[in-house]
């Protein structure tokens, strides 16, 4: 049996061993700004070395150390347990996809009117994305803003952990309360490393220096037994270089650093790394997704399948202005592109204006091509029972296959069904009076909305929940 799949391919061999070369260089020559004294340290007693200036210099050596003691595979389970997907840079994955990320408005989903992200909001938009089979994972959708400021990460965790049952990849806004949000799921969940649904997202600064906040989360993260993802975004000719060539190489370096670094902490530290590459438009100060930032993409996630280790890429959102053509061009291009070439994780879907507003509409029309997209990916067999060869000889005397064995065997899971947009001629449309499609979407979406239920024990975790965050206000009170 053969089975036909499209794959697209970016980088050959020979550029990615460039790729790699270059970015040794960088990490021996110009190194990285260290800028956490304990995480320093760790890279000096891993055979690092210190400029004048304070920045940390990384031997080839140590790299391919890391490289060679970081796991290959990660597997990831749901709340309940059960296995969710595995991120295996040396299996033929489908790319997981996840909504999100820390939007500050929420976008309604019949008007497209912005209004400050609230707690409600992350409950709805949490339980919609546990509703669609399209997402795997739930990042964290928003910054809830009417709760005290300070208490907005534990809240959005809360309101993640009682609404989906899908793994959770968590971002925490404030540094200072990485690790209070976790002791917050444990207190929910119990152990986090048994069965781990939780992933955190930890970001680097581009270019070439590892904050100090960053890394006390990773110490933090390995700590806990928790695998996380370690992802920088670049904005070239701003953050990075220009030239996309400058730019995978400096992004690529950085993903190196920051991965020699949770090795050296703990070796066989499970890390998930990947980049965000965006390009800026300078005239009206702001990055955006375009062809070249989704090439780049590819290009990442090609070195890390060379390095064989779990990838994390972008996920096209932010251009729209709702859920509208800006929107899908992007949105369809990352898709697409990633679910054809080696993207493994694509977390953050949803978000319009940079991300900045969370529309549950986007991520409605997202979910079928994200349906759409995969359905490509899987290709089509090719072999004898397939082709039918018998059947092909009887049916076409006969003019047609509609009755054919093969058929009314396999019509009803050939046919890609779009439960938003039914397939009307043009008298059909005509006849409803010439619906627009955006508005059937809007319609879709608001009838998801009034239906999605929450899950058994929800009313429980938000009970325990609120009694964590008062008595942890309460400490920090005394």
């Amino acid at each position: 049996m053969s089975i036909i799949r499209p794959r697209i391919t970016v980088l050959n061999p020979e550029q990615i061993v460039q790729t790699h070369n270059y970015s040794l260089n960088i990490l021996s020559s110009v190194g990285v700004r260290v800028d956490s004294e304990r995480a320093r340290r760790v890279f000096i007693q891993a055979g690092c070395r210190e400029n004048d200036n304070g920045r940390v210099r990384i031997p080839p050596e140590i790299v391919e150390w890391a490289l060679s003691v970081a796991p290959s595979g990660l597997e990831i389970f749901d709340r309940r347990g059960n296995a969710a997907f595995c991120l295996d840079q040396s299996q033929n994955n489908q790319t997981i996809f996840g909504i999100g990320v820390t939007n500050l408005y929420y976008q309604d989903p019949e008007t497209d009117a912005v209004t400050p992200f609230a707690r409600k909001h992350m409950e709805i938009s949490t339980r919609l994305g546990n509703k669609l089979s399209g997402f795997d994972v739930i990042s964290t959708i928003g910054i809830i803003r009417d709760v005290p400021p300070e208490l907005s990460d534990f809240y959005e965790t809360l309101e993640m952990v009682a609404n989906t049952t899908k793994p959770l990849v968590i971002l925490v806004s404030e540094e200072q309360n990485f690790m209070a949000v976790l002791h917050l799921l444990q207190h929910l969940h119990g152990d986090l490393a048994e069965r781990s649904f939780i992933i955190p997202y930890l970001n680097p600064v581009t270019p070439l220096t590892v904050n100090e906040g960053t890394a006390e989360e990773i110490f933090v993260a390995i700590e806990h037994g928790l695998p996380f993802i370690y992802s920088n975004y670049g904005m070239a000719g701003a953050t990075t270089p220009i030239t996309p060539a400058g730019t995978l190489v400096v992004l690529n370096a950085e993903l190196l650093a920051g991965l020699v670094l949770s090795q050296s902490i703990k070796k066989g530290t499970p890390v998930i790394l990947g980049s965000l590459p965006a390009s800026f438009d300078m005239q009206v100060m702001m990055s955006y997704y375009g062809p070249q930032t989704f090439l780049l993409n590819l290009a990442c996630a090609e070195m890390m399948a060379y390095y064989h280790i779990p990838h994390c890429g972008t996920s096209g959102s932010g251009s729209g202005w709702g859920p509208d053509l800006l929107a899908s061009e992007t949105l369809w291009m990352n898709h697409l592109t990633s679910c054809i070439g080696k993207v493994k994780l694509a977390p953050f879907v949803g978000g319009n204006f940079d991300s900045m507003a969370f529309s549950p509409t986007t991520v409605v029309y997202a979910d079928q091509m994200i349906r759409q997209a995969r359905c490509f990916a899987q290709g089509f067999t090719l072999d004898d029972e397939s082709i039918a060869l018998d059947e092909i000889g009887t049916e076409a005397a006969a003019g047609n296959f509609l009755t054919a064995n093969l058929t009314l065997k396999l019509i009803r899971e050939t046919d890609f069904s779009n439960p938003i947009f039914p397939r009307l001629s043009l008298e059909q449309w005509q006849a409803r009076d010439c619906p627009r499609a955006e508005g059937l979407l809007r319609h879709y979406t608001q009838q998801l909305l009034d239906e999605l239920k929450a899950p058994e024990d929800h009313k429980e975790l938000i009970t325990r929940g609120e009694e964590f965050i008062r008595n942890y206000v309460r400490s920090r009170s005394l």
